[in-house]
């Protein structure tokens, strides 16, 4: 199979210069292997929907010369597969239902659920549905970017992969999106990098392929806040396409000519496909990560 890629935006918001930088990068390494980039929203989150985003970030990427292959998929259009991916699952005996409150886990916020439901043998309802990891196994994987990770599940613990509320969860949903895609390579930034090692588990527990994984340096604030939950993460002004691309390949740490800003976006994809190195990405932390100026 040839390299396939996807980008899976929230219909929360616009796209911002955040989520244009995982746009590009995938986009580009899709590109770049002659490969397939499709979009994909994910629009399960009902609470969080603005009206009219899904269809803004369509138009704001046709703008920047984003163009993706085949239809749009939509998540909230997909429940069946994620429901038999969840009977596959308690099939398996790989869930139980939680109930906690959410003041019963904030002391653990930062740390993995202490799996306090595990063992009972009945929870309220509703619930929520958790995945049952093996807290002894060490998850491995080699990144394309940043090398090889390892994550003791002890440190990360069952993660929700349906919410109490019924809305099934980001990483039981993507991980039966990739692979009904058929999705060979997932380049996302580096903030989604702890969610893999729950997402390579559910792909052995489901018998699905594991894609190989790229994640791109979290470009964050001078203050070390991530650049979405800052100032800079206003709309992406598609009238100023040009220049917002040569912003977000300087965050990828390329460095466009800065005569493109008057070129059309054309022109600066062009340039940017046949200057696309991922070896400028690599090994790339949040620490050392590309910082925007103050």
């Amino acid at each position: 199979m040839g390299y396939v890629g996807r980008f899976a935006p929230s219909p929360s918001g616009p796209l911002h210069l955040g989520s244009l930088v995982a746009a590009l990068g995938s986009y580009l390494d899709a590109r770049a292997h002659r490969g397939r980039w499709l979009l994909r929203i994910e629009d399960l989150d009902r609470a969080r929907l603005q009206p009219g985003c899904a269809a803004q970030i369509e138009r704001t990427l046709e703008d920047l010369g984003l163009t993706w292959d085949g239809c749009v998929e939509y998540q909230s259009r997909r429940a069946g597969l994620y429901e038999e991916a969840l009977q596959l699952l308690r099939e398996r005996a790989r869930t139980y239902g939680c109930d906690c409150p959410r003041s019963a886990l904030a002391e653990t916020e930062d740390r993995a659920y202490p799996g306090t439901c595990r063992t009972r043998a009945a929870v309220a309802s509703p619930a929520a549905l958790r995945f049952r990891v093996n807290e002894a196994e060490t998850v491995s994987f080699t990144d394309r970017f940043q090398g090889a990770c390892s994550f003791a599940m002890r440190t990360l613990g069952d993660v929700v992969v349906r919410r109490r509320d019924g809305v099934v969860a980001y990483q039981l949903a993507v991980v039966v999106d990739d692979a009904q895609q058929g999705v060979t390579d997932v380049v996302r930034g580096a903030d989604l990098l702890p969610s893999t090692p729950w997402q390579i588990l559910l792909q052995r527990a489901l018998d699905l392929p594991a894609p190989r994984y790229a994640h791109l340096p979290l470009v964050v604030e001078p203050s070390g806040a991530k650049l979405a939950k800052s100032r800079r993460s206003l709309p992406v002004d598609a009238g100023r396409a040009s220049c917002r691309l040569i912003e977000a390949l300087q965050l990828l740490r390329h460095a466009p000519p800065a005569e493109l800003a008057y070129e059309k976006p054309e022109a600066v994809l062009a340039w940017a496909l046949k200057h696309w190195n991922p070896a400028n990405l690599e090994r790339v932390q949040k620490t050392t990560a590309p910082v925007l100026p103050p």
